[in-house]
């Protein structure tokens, strides 16, 4: 067993493996560490390259796209390590950057996943959308950060540099204690992308585990690298997963009502989404809706399966309050002016 593995999921991203993959090998280098390159059944000559030009790169081939989790959850069982560095093919990492989250890991036993400090690589003293400081959800499974609220991004001043606990680290780069993962069964297959990383974190805190960031590491993100932001895929999975999220998480005495009332917010979301004269997008939610009902039998299953693993009944960083409204009418626009 090594103990860190930082761990690569590559769809037919050649470009960004180009751009990205030598710098991280520089600074992950160590005794103790590895870096792995997980394809994904790409289709363009990823791995093969990677194969030529980084020899120090060890690759994990899977025969078929099985998204974000399904990648990720076959390509861990095959790696024995104690820490698993979960980090996309479209972010550039800088000197040092490992050190900060490893030994927060190693110093707090009970924390099952770090992030970093996510900044924009394109906006460069910006937070980046996917992850900013920490990720938080609201009481309608709303997912917002310190640094990022809907598409509200801030510019980092240094607001956020303080290690805290947070709800979710972001899948863009966290480090996962592995027998936290395995304890907490990994990602769902069935999100296969987008917001797999909150359903485990969720469970984690049930778990009786913490998750924090740990801003002393900065990375910068590309962001929508193997699906763009704002098209009808990830619309679709957005929409869908969230549902999936909260059926499975949430306590018996929510579920309902947070599940009615967000289904109604959906709506008015479909709704906006046709005035502006965009009626596909307004067409994935509509799919997300269908398809949840179609998975009620298999998410009754899970939620089973979470209620066996739930010790800690008391969510850390579930902020009781609506985004929405904090958002969209009091005009709170940053995370510092919601009072958490």
């Amino acid at each position: 067993m090594i103990k860190t593995a930082v761990v690569i999921l590559n769809w037919n991203g050649l470009a960004l493996l180009q751009e990205f993959l030598a710098t991280v090998v520089r600074f992950s280098a160590g005794p103790g560490k590895a870096v792995f390159m997980v394809d994904n059944g790409s289709t363009d000559t990823s791995a093969e390259w990677v194969s030529k030009n980084l020899s120090d790169v060890a690759i994990i081939r899977l025969e078929s796209n099985h998204g974000f989790a399904g990648g990720y959850n076959r390509a861990l069982n095959q790696i024995a390590a104690e820490y698993y560095v979960l980090l996309n093919s479209d972010a550039e990492v800088t000197d040092g950057w490992l050190e900060p989250l490893i030994n927060y890991m190693d110093e707090n036993p009970d924390v099952a996943s770090c992030q970093p400090k996510i900044r924009s690589f394109n906006d460069r003293d910006h937070f980046e959308y996917a992850g900013a400081a920490g990720g938080y959800i609201d009481k309608y499974g709303y997912t917002f950060c310190r640094g990022r609220i809907f598409d509200n991004v801030e510019k980092d001043r240094g607001q956020y540099d303080n290690i805290t606990d947070i709800f979710w680290s972001s899948g863009a780069c966290m480090v996962v204690r592995s027998t936290a993962w395995k304890h907490c069964g990994g990602f769902d297959d069935d999100f296969f992308a987008h917001m797999e990383e909150v359903d485990l974190c969720w469970r984690f805190h049930l778990a009786g585990y913490r998750v924090s960031c740990v801003p002393g590491s900065v990375i910068y993100h590309t962001g929508g690298g193997s699906l763009p932001y704002d098209t009808k895929p990830k619309v679709y999975l957005n929409f869908r997963n969230n549902l999936f999220l909260l059926y499975k998480n949430l306590p018996d005495n929510k579920l309902h009502k947070i599940l009615f009332i967000r289904k109604l917010l959906d709506g008015a979301a479909a709704l906006v989404f046709i005035f502006k004269g965009r009626a596909g997008n307004a067409g994935a939610i509509l799919k997300a809706h269908l398809d949840y009902y179609k998975n009620i039998k298999k998410l009754k299953v899970k939620r089973e399966v979470v209620k066996n693993l739930t010790i800690n009944k008391t969510m850390r960083n579930l902020v009781n309050k609506s985004i929405v409204f904090r958002f969209y009418i009091k005009g709170e626009k940053t995370f510092s002016t919601i009072n958490i």
